[in-house]
């Protein structure tokens, strides 16, 4: 009977390593047999054991063996075995094959050792052009993008020929568009344009530096015949918030007779996201069933839902998921906070470090926002000065805003400046612009002019700060400054963004844009509108006009410019399209003023309706004449 793989390995040694008066013949098939078992069997101890016997006799196996010894190193993570192997495979003058050293190369490169990985690539007699793939992907993995280029560089003087991983590994290293265009016509010219890779990564790297129009143009140039080349486009205009091309697209992908995986979905969704388009978005969710344990594409899912306004349907994605990562929390926590639900993001952070989940600078964040919008001061102060010794995590501008928000809005506008002074990278204009809104708030003029010149210091065209500026000198009656100010408007051509806001109605999206005319139905609009005003005003409503610009004339003049404020349109335009029972959504491009959050309240509760604005700071869900956030915002 044959003795076990174990027995005989343990019998070879003793009698090689302890036999005193001679060293018996050593049967080479047979340990090069069990050499080679081991490694395929991924027992790492034992093919070790074995290679260094084989090392003490001088014995060689074959090079696809090594290499699966190799690779059960950088699995492992076996750093000191993967040097061992390497210096076993280049002790007594052996020369393994360039296929070798470059399983090698690549071993070094899963390690992140990229020091031993060149030095290894600078000794090799003959490289191919794995061998410069293997290196100028590292290089662009590491963002070491001079070093990946000068290799292809490099490559192309040795006469060695890039192929399509070559150039996909590079195209990530492009850190300017004329290195880009310049790299997209050595792969036209070297007809590999075609190769659903390398198209795939030019589109991703035009993406990625807002050229969508080219990825666009990579894209048509030929059939596309591939999943992974629409996955690309898609989720280029996805990322670059071109939610509707993105849609078109996916409407494309599906009359081509392309099935959606993950990669698709996930896009998908971050464009009914940006787009806030909840019904879309509900259709995705039924796609998503067939992938219901993908981590990724249920963040994604989640994200959506919190950002359209839908913590319903968050709740019950959230509750369902087996598995959650720090992404998973952190969105909800942030969307609870954004929708005006402060305390319960609070009980869902303790249930987070519960969980053994360690917070990020996102959750963090998510944690702040919630306490500057529910004012909760101490909570938040506490947060903010323990975030770095609690969760390890150093507060940034964002965190800081966040404070300074959260001080603002409590009237603490010396401690603000204060926490303003100790950023250490500088207050940004995002910073300055909080401060600047507490001031108004607080009627503080002489802080206000302090951190709009900081803004403008900074972004000399922001129309913003001056319009707010201009209603600070207003409001106090500085009128010789509010005419100054239009005056330097005026003549640095700055406009105001004219308010716009969007709402869904039978999976069409209606936009509603302060001054423009084009809504085929605004007519009966404006009729409905002032119905309801009027209707209003019978039970005290009364127009606030310190949310006009100040150069109006006339109490009526600016209640009539109140009243055509883009949400109070598609408010109405809601009204009239969609039953009663269904939630009117409305997104908009600026904050909401005062006179609108309080239209909204009032027409909630006398029209029995439930209606939910986003603007770009947060969500108000009105219901029953009252807000979620609690007239805190």
């Amino acid at each position: 009977m044959r003795k076990s793989t174990g027995f005989a390995i343990k019998s070879f040694f003793f009698l090689s390593y302890h036999t005193s008066s001679c060293i018996l013949p050593i049967p080479s098939s047979s340990l090069l047999h069990e050499f080679t078992q081991f490694c395929y069997q991924r027992n790492l101890p034992r093919a070790m054991e074995a290679m260094d016997a084989m090392h003490k006799h001088g014995i060689w196996a074959d090079s696809i063996t090594y290499s699966e010894l190799i690779k059960c190193c950088w699995a492992r993570g076996a750093v000191e075995q993967g040097k061992r192997v390497h210096k076993h495979l280049f002790s007594s003058g052996h020369q393994p094959k360039t296929f070798l050293i470059n399983v090698l190369m690549s071993m070094y490169v899963k390690f992140n050792m990229l020091d031993d990985a060149r030095a290894l690539f600078d000794q090799m007699p003959e490289r191919n052009f794995v061998s410069w793939t293997t290196m100028i992907s590292a290089y662009a993995n590491a963002k070491l993008n001079d070093k990946a280029l000068e290799f292809l560089i490099s490559m192309l003087r040795e006469g060695v020929k890039p192929n399509m991983f070559t150039y996909s590994s590079v195209l990530r290293a492009c850190d300017g568009l004329a290195n880009l265009r310049q790299l997209h016509a050595n792969i036209i010219k070297s007809g590999l344009d075609s190769d659903i890779y390398v198209r795939s990564a030019l589109i991703d790297i035009y993406s990625k530096w807002d050229q969508s129009e080219n990825a666009l143009r990579v894209f048509n140039e030929m059939a596309t015949e591939d999943l992974v080349v629409w996955n690309s486009i898609i989720a280029g205009f996805a990322q670059n918030s071109d939610g509707d091309e993105a849609l078109n697209l996916f409407k494309r992908m599906k009359r081509a007779r392309f099935l959606a995986d993950q990669a698709t979905l996930t896009s998908v969704l971050r464009a009914c996201t940006g787009l806030a388009l909840l019904e879309l978005g509900r259709q995705v969710h039924v796609h998503v069933f067939k992938y219901d344990q993908d981590l990724i594409l249920n963040n994604a899912l989640l994200d959506m839902y919190c950002k359209c306004g839908s913590l319903e349907d968050a709740n019950t994605v959230f509750t369902r998921m087996m598995v959650k990562d720090v992404i998973s929390w952190s969105t909800m926590i942030a969307g609870l906070a954004q929708n005006g639900y402060s305390r319960e993001a609070l009980r869902l952070f303790e249930s987070m470090k519960a969980s053994g989940t360690k917070p990020n600078h996102i959750t963090i964040l998510g944690v702040l926002f919630a306490c500057s919008h529910a004012g909760l001061l101490e909570a938040g102060w506490y947060y903010f000065r323990s975030m770095k010794k609690l969760f390890g995590v150093d507060p940034g501008r964002e965190h800081y805003s966040c404070m300074i928000d959260l001080l603002g809005r409590a009237g603490k506008l010396n401690d603000a400046v204060e926490l303003i002074n100790e950023i250490e990278c500088g207050p940004d204009a995002v910073t300055w612009r909080t401060l600047l809104g507490a001031c108004r708030v607080h009627r503080n003029v002489d802080l206000a002019i302090y951190a709009a010149k900081q803004i403008l210091r900074l972004y000399p065209q922001d129309a913003g700060t001056y319009i707010l500026l201009s209603n600070i000198y207003a409001n106090t009656q500085r009128w010789d400054d509010v005419t100054q100010i239009r005056r330097t408007m005026n003549d640095m051509g700055i406009r105001k963004e004219p308010g716009c806001s969007w709402v869904e109605v039978n999976k069409q999206i209606h936009a509603f844009i302060l001054g423009d005319n084009s809504h085929p139905q605004l007519d009966e609009i404006n009729k409905q509108l002032n119905q309801l005003i009027h209707k209003l005003k019978g039970v005290g409503y009364v127009p606030d006009t310190n949310f006009v610009l100040q150069d109006l004339e006339g109490e009526e003049q600016r209640e009539h410019s109140l009243q055509y404020h883009s949400e109070k349109l598609a408010l109405v335009f809601g009204l009239m399209s969609l039953p009663k029972e269904q939630t009117i959504r409305i997104r908009k491009n600026l904050r909401i003023c005062g006179d609108c959050h309080l239209f909204a309240k009032l027409v909630a509760k006398m029209e029995h309706r439930i209606i939910v604005i986003r603007d770009p700071i947060r969500y108000h869900h009105f219901r029953d004449g009252v807000c979620s956030c609690g007239d805190y915002w």
